[in-house]
């Protein structure tokens, strides 16, 4: 048993009161687990109410149900939800104490590790919450003016120059990740070509309606709103730009970690089994109602349930069944914090010029990501976990990312700041 499974017998005594105060969670916690990996209750978990943020997105999920449908109870924590109004609002509240955790973007979480673009702090990524299930809107006045798809809107560009104004949620995170490769697959520099500004998801419709924007990189129901407020399109998914790919993490601080391992583990599994609940196809329209409410995302269920289940419609026309739709479990595979993920989005910061030399990306990753930890959470909730904590993967242009050299990939791109 390793060195954070033992607590010293002094010091569980001493610590009993507290945790007789959370008997009522604890009395919840399954027997199994109790007398296995935590005997004796001697890695109860530190604190029991553990307060969660989340952003009004339909991968805030498997934290919404972990919390409402008790999942959260088995495993002696109180999960409570927080709707936050912005990615820049999490980052600070998480690295100032008031989140204990978070639904978050994957690349907010290695900036602030680098410290891009605000002070720098030690982060930890506990698990990957979701894959696929974002997408890159165009606005209508460029499908009017024939812009399509990359390459049209790459022609576009071109023939008729003026300044284009492109949105992301956040400078270092997922969405302007996927935004400035897909960008860039089509000869389009996100920097140099077009202008891109941060909004929070929620806006993204509004400031599309008065012109603000040409288009934007946001999660799901926002794109699919734009069609049905007529502002904008579907141009492409973000599995369009990359199967599979890490999305939403549930990310908080090393020294939050340090502190409270044992409560890290609990609310690792809670999710987990949030998880693989969601993925049952069965349950995902109650899922999408729960989460359309206005405490969450608060939209029509229709936006978030036909894309939940795959059914996508981009608003020019063309339907279609996505086999990559948004998932959260997928046996275990969407859930492990591949080291290579978090390579990736650093190669990336180093691409656009957000990180000035290359760092250590393997020695970042293995400091971020909380791979043993998240073993242990995964052995007990019985996940499947994958034989390395590398992955390959192509991506729409063809570049295959498979973590074996990140500095020759990060510096292999035509299109680059």
């Amino acid at each position: 048993m390793s060195d954070g499974f033992k607590h010293d017998r002094r010091d569980f005594m001493k610590k009993g009161a507290t945790w007789l105060g959370a008997g009522a969670l604890m009395a919840m916690v399954d027997p199994a687990i109790r007398s296995g990996a935590w005997a004796a209750g001697s890695d109860a978990p530190e604190k029991t109410e553990v307060k969660v943020g989340f952003i009004p997105l339909t991968d805030c999920a498997s934290v919404v149900i972990a919390s409402v449908m008790g999942f959260d109870k088995k495993y002696g924590i109180k999960i409570v939800p927080s709707k936050e109004a912005s990615w820049a609002g999490v980052r600070d509240k998480l690295t100032n104490g008031e989140l204990d955790a978070s639904h978050v973007l994957y690349g907010l979480i290695y900036g602030v590790q680098m410290g891009i673009g605000g002070p720098k702090k030690d982060m930890a990524v506990l698990m990957n919450i979701n894959n696929n299930g974002q997408a890159i809107s165009l606005s209508n006045q460029l499908k009017a003016k024939g812009a399509v798809d990359g390459a049209s809107l790459a022609a576009l560009i071109r023939k008729e120059p003026r300044e284009y104004t492109f949105a992301q949620t956040f400078p270092t995170g997922t969405h302007a990740m996927w935004l400035y490769y897909w960008l860039g697959a089509h000869g389009v520099n996100p920097f140099s070509d077009v202008k891109n500004i941060t909004v929070p998801p929620p806006q993204m419709i509004a400031n599309m309606r008065v012109g603000n924007m040409d288009g934007f990189c946001v999660g799901e129901p926002w794109n699919a709103r734009a069609i049905r407020d007529n502002v904008g399109f579907t141009v492409a998914t973000s599995q369009d730009i990359w199967k599979d790919h890490p999305e939403k993490v549930l990310g908080t601080t090393a020294e939050w970690v340090a502190k409270h391992p044992n409560t890290a583990r609990a609310l690792i599994m809670a999710v987990l089994d949030a998880s693989r609940y969601i993925d049952e196809m069965k349950n995902r329209s109650a899922v999408a109602k729960i989460i359309a409410e206005k405490s969450y995302v608060n939209t029509d269920f229709d936006s978030i349930e036909d894309r939940m289940l795959g059914q996508y419609d981009n608003g020019n026309g063309r339907k279609w069944q996505d086999a990559n739709y948004m998932k959260f479990y997928n046996d275990g595979a969407v859930n492990f914090p591949y080291l290579s993920d978090g390579m990736w989005f650093l190669t990336q910061h180093k691409r656009w010029g957000l990180l000035k030399e290359d760092p250590d990306y393997l020695a970042v990753a293995k400091k971020v990501n909380q791979i043993e930890l998240y073993k242990q959470a995964a052995t007990q909730t019985k996940t499947p976990l994958p034989k390395d904590a590398m992955r390959s993967s192509k991506l729409i242009d063809g570049s295959v990312w498979d973590g074996k050299n990140p500095k020759a990939y990060a510096a292999g791109f035509k299109v680059k700041v």
